[in-house]
């Protein structure tokens, strides 16, 4: 009888022990997918942010392709997993009129010195707080100077793997302060001391990092309640279904970036416009009323693609006809070809009757949204004195031969 006591016992006392361990990993996963790491900033409309780790538990497929994506990764804490460029290569500095530029790596923090070029004495060293810029054209540097927001002299180009003079900056020390309409458009969320935006102060904690869930569908504190059942009281869940907004309002969550400078603010500040809303009711671009202006290839897209025919004759052609917002499309040829196709069934067909070039048919946007130089983001490589423009794909879809767009209509 005490033999079999004691297996009694020690089965017992074995499922206990399961139970318990089957609780704690429970536990543990559902902390790693629950989990916001710090207390979530309020928007200005007064709904309460829930960070993107809250979309996990019933959008982990979605959530996975999204962290790879430049949008969610175009600003970040400067760190060694976020900054791309050869720190600490005395090699790698940029010359400035009056001053020696060279980005260190001291323990855990990264830093930009400026060193007078005569006796060498350390002018400036700032703390590398923000990097902005996923790394596929380059990085820019931003620095709290107490709570004032501006950005480093240099930055990371992609392109030579080497640091530059940011574009715009003259080649001499200078600073810049970062405001709203610098950052709105790398960050989800960030709380200005000025309600307008206008000031380069900022409650450091209130800062959302990268384009994530909450950027394009806003604030989810209580959609993520009401999943998650601790909102009962709530009769239906309040999240905006996008593919259920008229088209309009469908583009304006990407064109609230992607329309070029909207600096003219009608209504609240740069982060007051929600999904849902008219963007114009809130900002619009310094071209507004001048249709005649010259679009950049950088910036508006938006305006490149509203002028081109695809856009005209479809009455539902949106950014996400082409793109989805939730994957890491660069360089997939195939499947943006694939969307011309939609629409265009005869590619081949369309070509014999145009007298073009049929070399290759499986790369549409290679002919019909060419690179172009943009006029707006340039940069300065080494010692030139002439600034180098970026090349970006152009989104006025046509017909190009030898750079210039065919049967333009005005």
């Amino acid at each position: 009888m005490k033999f079999k006591y004691k297996i009694g016992s020690a089965l017992i006392g074995l499922i206990i022990v399961m139970v318990f361990l089957f609780f704690l990993v429970d536990t543990k996963e559902e902390e790693v997918y629950q989990a916001v790491a710090k207390t979530m900033p309020t928007h200005y409309n007064g709904e309460q942010f829930a960070g993107s780790q809250s979309c996990i538990p019933c959008h982990q497929n979605i959530y996975k392709t999204h962290i790879n994506t430049p949008h969610f990764n175009t600003s970040a804490i400067a760190g060694e997993e976020t900054l791309k460029g050869p720190f600490n290569n005395p090699s790698h500095k940029v010359e400035l009129i009056d001053g020696v530029v060279q980005m260190v790596h001291e323990g855990d923090a990264y830093y930009q010195t400026i060193s007078s070029k005569t006796s060498g004495e350390l002018l400036d060293k700032s703390r590398l707080d923000i990097v902005f810029g996923s790394g596929v054209k380059g990085q820019s540097y931003l620095a709290f100077k107490d709570d004032f927001l501006i950005q480093l002299q240099a930055s990371y180009f992609t392109l030579t793997d080497d640091f530059i003079n940011s574009p715009g900056y003259p080649n001499y020390r200078f600073t810049r302060s970062v405001t709203d309409n610098c950052i709105k458009c790398h960050v989800t969320f960030a709380k200005n001391g000025d309600f307008k935006g206008n000031t380069n102060i900022y409650e450091r904690e209130s800062f959302i990092y990268g384009v994530d869930c909450e950027r394009c569908h806003g604030p989810l504190q209580k959609h993520v309640d009401y999943r998650t059942g601790n909102l009962k009281q709530m009769g239906e869940d309040v999240v905006i279904k996008i593919d259920t907004l008229a088209r309009q309002l469908k583009t304006d969550i990407c064109v609230q970036c992607h329309s070029g400078l909207r600096a003219i603010q009608i209504k609240g500040n740069p982060f007051s416009f929600v999904i849902g809303e008219r963007l114009d009711k809130y900002a619009k671009n310094y071209n507004f009323g001048r249709p005649e202006a010259q679009l950049d290839v950088h910036g508006n897209q938006y305006g490149l693609l509203k002028s081109s025919e695809c856009y005209k004759n479809s009455s539902t052609m949106t950014c996400t006809t082409c793109h989805d917002p939730h994957q890491n499309q660069r360089g997939e040829t195939k499947h943006f070809n694939s969307k011309c196709i939609e629409c265009h069934v005869s590619p081949k067909e369309l070509h014999e009757k145009s007298n073009l070039n049929l070399s290759d048919l499986n790369n549409c946007i290679s002919c019909h949204m060419p690179l172009f130089p943009s006029q707006t983001m340039k940069v300065q490589l080494g010692n030139d004195t002439q600034e180098t423009s970026v090349n970006i794909r152009t989104h006025l879809i046509g017909v190009y031969i030898d750079g210039i767009l065919q049967n333009q209509k005005n």
